[in-house]
């Protein structure tokens, strides 16, 4: 079976009541392709928000959670907190997490275990800098953070894998379709060797990194590119002809 087309949206720390409520209208006005899966991540302060008034065939997710099921950990999100809010999905390892706040791919893959033993789906980033690209080793950096969450789990069928090339994100610069469909198509080989043909066969690999109305219908031809996962884009009307990009 083809896999299903999948379109993220990542708020980030954006957003206001007034401005998040202007993206609820947006989308539940809007006509949007049956075929794709919608999820987007606003904020944790507004995730009951968007949960309760954005259409019920969009899904919400958190932007984090963390590893512990509960106790004092001051500023952090449980997965049963989400799940109680109505909450199924969580972004984990963004590029923005892994640099400016340190998380490492141990952490990220022990929060991912978290995540889908308490059957919350994870949207799990993955992306080389600049630097890391340069230097020839952008499989090897994207390869040794995906091993590090298959070391901690064995089921993949709650995991949309986010191929994000931090050179890319936030900056205007957009991997190239070849560079795009050459990463994804490592990433599946790499889950045929080392996890299952099966599982690289169902995984969705998604691209993010200055995805734009202007670039999603050349990105979304590629045979191993299966949607986005957008910032800044997320916010605008725009996101909506993203999301209709496969039509």
């Amino acid at each position: 079976m083809p896999r299903q087309f999948f379109v993220g949206g990542n708020f980030k720390m954006n957003g206001t009541i007034k401005s998040i409520t202007d993206i609820i209208n947006n989308l539940n006005n809007a006509k949007l392709d049956p075929n794709v899966e919608v999820v987007v991540a606003p904020s944790s302060l507004y995730l009951l928000l968007v949960r309760e008034h954005l259409r019920k065939e969009i899904e919400v997710a958190a932007q984090n959670v963390y590893d512990k099921p509960n106790g004092a950990f001051t500023g952090e999100i449980s997965v049963e907190q989400l799940k109680s809010s109505g909450i199924n999905w969580t972004l984990l390892g963004h590029s923005e997490r892994r640099v400016i706040l340190q998380e490492d791919d141990k952490f990220v893959a022990s929060k991912t275990k978290a995540a889908l033993d308490g059957d919350v789906s994870v949207i799990l980033c993955c992306g080389e800098s600049l630097e890391q690209r340069e230097a020839g080793k952008t499989i090897e950096v994207v390869n040794n953070q995906l091993k590090a969450v298959a070391a901690e789990i064995k089921d993949w069928s709650k995991i949309v894998i986010a191929y994000e090339p931090i050179w890319a994100i936030g900056t205007g610069k957009v991997a190239t379709t070849e560079q795009a469909q050459e990463v994804h198509a490592a990433i599946r080989e790499w889950l045929k060797k080392d996890v299952s043909p099966e599982v690289a066969d169902k995984t969705r690999i998604i691209y993010g990194g200055s995805v734009s109305e202007k670039n999603c219908k050349e990105l979304a031809k590629q045979p191993d590119v299966d949607g986005f996962l957008v910032g800044g884009a997320s916010l605008k009307p725009a996101f909506v002809d993203i999301i209709n990009a496969n039509q």
